[in-house]
């Protein structure tokens, strides 16, 4: 590679080779790393963010393990240790996959009661402060759920490692947010009984009670997030937006500058041809300017004059442009992350099934070599990002 330079005054990035090599060899030669191609730079920048992010997932594993003061030798030590096989890996075992597939059903199972508890029927009876048998099973439902999910929001808790990792994870976060509007619910409803009971005349606090309400049922709509700790196409989704912020960031940037010149264009154009005034203003344009760029066209907003449909035409193009700059990029992310996380996932899978298999001289070596596979686990990127165990 270097003869290669030399002679030709080329400098090429072998695929297969080591970034961290790679660098170290120009550092040996004294070669500048601006002496690289294009293109062979630009992969040696998205190697070295790579081993970046290897590192700081390492260190995140470090930290987690210094935490941990359980003696695993001793009973107590194994039943957490079975505990964290159960709750985090569902792949260890029976319990593991009882466990993982009630959890999705009962997040199915509130999608559709949320979804169920919205008839017309049943919002009239709501809205009446009547309570049928319907409506009562609808509360069953949601009684039940509500707490297999704060038993296992409590069995997470348990055994985690670093209870500050824990709140801090953001699947943990959106647990605690669907969880929390249910007992919130209960805590306003008697407050509300009582408000009638005391000052019936008083409907101003009740409005304000029952809006908290609806926003509160609302957020349960979170509990379809849970899928994420079994899907990993979701979890790639996650990794991919995490991995992608600049990408987003620079595809917000210049839809925030192409709205922000053709809404004024747009308006200027309608409001000089004098016929009907649908753009009144240019902070109302830009709701046009955004659907337009978009490619949704709603079609609330119409320009009627020839030069207000040029400026539509120009910013129905300008929208596809911009928004297939970071489309190649985004989509190179997520391919990526999700062979990256498929693999990883198939290689910690083959040496838990190892050492279930193997014959250990006693059974507290067998989980304390597991135990080591689910801190593994937990280092690995998608692991990073929604858990703080």
């Amino acid at each position: 590679m270097i003869v290669s330079f030399l002679a030709a005054g080329k400098l090429m990035l072998l695929r297969d080779m080591c970034a961290l090599s790679f660098q170290e060899e120009l550092r040996y030669w004294g070669i500048e790393e601006s002496s690289l191609e294009n293109c062979c730079f630009r992969k040696l920048f998205q190697k070295l963010q790579e081993l970046a992010e290897v590192r700081k997932e390492e260190e995140l594993r470090r930290s987690k393990e210094a935490t941990c003061v359980l003696d695993e030798k001793t009973k107590f030590g194994q039943f957490m240790n079975r505990l964290r096989d159960m709750v985090e890996n569902p792949q260890s075992g029976l319990p593991g996959k009882v466990f993982a597939c009630l959890s999705i059903l009962f997040v199915a199972t509130t999608a559709i009661s949320l979804c169920v508890s919205t008839m017309p029927d049943l919002r009239a009876e709501e809205d009446r402060g009547e309570c049928s048998q319907k409506c009562y099973y609808i509360f069953v439902i949601e009684t039940i759920c509500v707490a297999w999910f704060s038993l296992e929001f409590c069995l997470r808790f348990i055994q985690a490692r670093s209870k500050c990792q824990f709140f801090k994870g953001p699947l943990n976060i959106i647990d605690f947010l669907a969880i929390s509007p249910y007992y919130v619910s209960l805590i306003f409803s008697e407050d509300n009984s009582n408000e009638e009971d005391d000052r019936p005349s008083s409907n101003t606090y009740l409005e304000k009670v029952g809006l908290v309400l609806r926003v509160l049922r609302a957020l349960r709509i979170l509990y379809v997030m849970r899928l994420a700790r079994h899907s990993l196409g979701l979890q790639t989704l996650g990794l991919t937006v995490r991995r992608c912020t600049r990408e987003f960031g620079l595809l917000l940037l210049f839809l925030c500058v192409a709205v922000t010149l053709f809404s004024p264009l747009v308006y200027l154009a309608e409001n000089e041809s004098g016929k009907v005034l649908e753009f009144t203003s240019i902070p109302a344009s830009y709701w046009w300017a955004i659907i337009s760029m978009t490619t949704v066209g709603y079609g609330d907003m119409v320009p009627r004059s020839v030069p207000g449909q040029m400026v539509a035409l120009s910013s129905i193009l300008s929208g596809i442009l911009i928004m297939s700059f970071p489309a190649t990029s985004i989509f190179h992310t997520f391919s990526h992350s999700y062979s990256e996380l498929r693999k990883e996932h198939e290689r910690l899978q083959s040496r838990l099934s190892r050492v279930k298999n193997a014959n250990h001289s006693g059974e507290s070596d067998t989980f304390n070599e597991t135990d080591s596979l689910i801190l593994e686990d937990q280092a690995s990127p998608i692991k990073y990002i929604y858990t703080g165990n």
